[in-house]
């Protein structure tokens, strides 16, 4: 049985690490930006299974932006916590950091956006717990949340009605 409500930090992740290893790395001697996003992927998919209490798959990543380079020996911080949560979805957004060990320095790599939908034994979708409000940081990270959300399916519908006017214009 699922609560009906939780607080973000039941399922927030604050400091997930990976250290940067040479295998790790492209031919221009930083992080391939694959292996960023299956990190964020997976630390995403933790927190939205702790936060529905079952399997969660991803549906969609928004704005992945790679705002620096992340180096060899780098240590990675990855935080993530549930921003807003609808009937079957819910949005976890993903912050990366990449902390230079020698320098003591810190600079922010990526943020992102997953949006991820909670699974039956079935792999049916099902309901998630509502998220409880309780700062003002959480409060504008929900609202954002439904803004880009309403983009998302607008986008989608834009691609189903261009869809239909290809298969119309091919028959």
């Amino acid at each position: 049985m699922h609560h009906k409500e939780k607080l973000s930090n039941e399922s927030a992740i604050e400091d997930h690490t990976y250290a940067v290893f040479p295998n790790d790395l492209n031919s221009h001697n930083t992080l391939f930006g694959g292996i960023l996003m299956g990190l964020c992927d997976r630390v995403a998919a933790v927190v939205a299974a702790r936060h529905a209490g079952c399997i969660c798959v991803t549906a969609c990543v928004d704005s992945m932006h790679f705002l620096e380079p992340v180096r060899k020996g780098d240590l990675l911080v990855i935080k993530a916590s549930v921003n807003r949560t609808f009937r079957t979805s819910m949005e976890i957004g993903v912050c990366v950091m990449a902390e230079d060990i020698k320098a003591e320095a810190h600079h922010h790599v990526v943020s992102a956006y997953f949006t991820f939908v909670a699974l039956n034994d079935h792999g049916v979708p099902q309901e998630v717990p509502t998220l409880i409000i309780e700062t003002q940081a959480q409060r504008r990270r929900y609202e954002e949340a439904a803004e880009r959300r309403e983009r998302r399916q607008k986008r989608a519908a834009q691609r189903r009605l261009r869809h239909e006017q290809h298969k119309l214009v091919d028959s």
